[in-house]
């Protein structure tokens, strides 16, 4: 069964959940998994394929768009809008407000979030979503 993890930045942490979900990619690929990051639309998934150029000088984490990597070379894609991603199901980082239809194929889902009100708003939803249907659920707040 999908186990799946909020990630809550305390209140004075620096930065905003993007940071936070390239933080968490870096964590799961150093670990050898495989990441898909799911971000609301197009313009989104653009800016976390920057982000995750520029978020820390030296790291590197091969990445791509689900649109235009080779699932088969790449170990971190970022797909939006629902994409059904053709990624081995390890771990799912989601950025968008909603529940991706496909979450129950990974191993884990990480849901990071920050201080924003319509974030947060969101999480509790997406929480009592897992909760209902008896996914495994974690907490962690994060200091950044």
């Amino acid at each position: 069964m999908t186990r799946v993890d909020f990630y809550l930045l305390a209140e004075r942490s620096a930065g905003d959940r993007y940071l936070l979900g390239c933080r968490l990619t870096k964590k799961a690929f150093a670990q050898g998994h495989q990441v898909f990051l799911n971000a609301t639309d197009r313009t989104e998934a653009e800016k976390l394929d920057r982000l995750l150029w520029t978020f820390r000088q030296q790291s590197f984490i091969p990445h791509g768009l689900v649109s235009t990597a080779d699932p088969a070379l790449t170990p971190v894609l970022i797909g939006w809008d629902n994409q059904m991603p053709e990624v081995k199901e390890d771990v799912l980082i989601n950025l968008s407000p909603e529940v991706p239809a496909f979450f129950s194929r990974f191993d884990r889902v990480l849901e990071p979030i920050d201080g924003q009100p319509q974030v947060r708003e969101g999480a509790r939803a997406r929480y009592r979503f897992y909760r209902d249907r008896g996914y495994p659920l974690q907490y962690h707040e994060i200091k950044l």
